[in-house]
């Protein structure tokens, strides 16, 4: 979860998260280098009072500064490009995760299982226990197993709506009439927070979403426990 002291993106809790982190680093590190040859090159031109007046243009560098660019777009497309298919890459989920977007709560369906749905909303500040977080909690957690390939199917019920876990590395659009998926696999255990990330209207800044990761044996009796009761 982001707090005041942070200035880069969240620490990973998934290998899409990961990608995206070393995505990120690599694309800063040509940004800098790029920035600092300009930077350079433009000072050494504002400084220098010698000038050729006999050159009219240079073959040569027009080349260089044309061919040089494209070679750091290739440099940035091509991993950008590779992540972009490991988000929408689904290879055989273990679980599937449906979530519906309303003004202004979630609902949750298990679709591998009978009748496990229910609605997420957030507390109000006048209900948080003394170790809540305001505008964060839920009064229920979505409840996912560690270490499996889980499936996400987002939809929305009225108005367009976005399922974002930052730290997870997912953000997927709530769109009415259609179902989007995507894929997420947790690495450990813990409290992972997001929030809408489209403008829903007037409460679109109160409907959290709180994903509680667990392991298998743990998640298992969770569910037997919800389908006997």
């Amino acid at each position: 979860m982001a707090t005041w002291g942070h200035t880069l993106l969240l620490d990973s809790n998934s290998p899409l998260m990961e990608q995206l982190n070393f995505f990120h680093d690599h694309t800063m590190l040509i940004l800098i280098l790029v920035t600092t040859l300009v930077g350079y090159n433009m000072s050494t031109l504002f400084f220098n009072k010698f000038i050729n007046r006999f050159l009219l243009h240079g073959q040569l560098i027009e080349i260089f500064w044309t061919i040089l660019p494209a070679i750091i777009l290739l440099f940035i497309a091509f991993p950008s490009l590779r992540i972009l298919y490991l988000l929408d890459e689904i290879n055989k989920p273990a679980l599937t995760l449906k979530s519906i977007g309303h003004q202004w709560y979630w609902s949750y369906e298990y679709s591998d299982f009978k009748n496990i749905e229910f609605d997420s909303y957030m507390i109000p500040t006048n209900e948080l226990e003394e170790n809540g977080f305001r505008l964060l909690d839920v009064d229920n957690r979505i409840i996912l197993p560690t270490n499996a390939q889980i499936r996400i199917i987002v939809t929305a019920a009225d108005v367009l709506h976005s399922w974002t876990i930052p730290s997870l590395g997912v953000k997927i659009d709530a769109t009415p009439g259609r179902l989007n998926q995507t894929n997420l696999f947790i690495n450990r255990s813990g409290l992972y927070y997001g929030q809408c990330s489209e403008i829903c209207g007037a409460n679109h800044s109160f409907m959290p979403i709180v994903l509680e990761s667990i392991p298998t044996n743990q998640f298992i009796k969770w569910i037997t426990s919800l389908e006997n009761s």
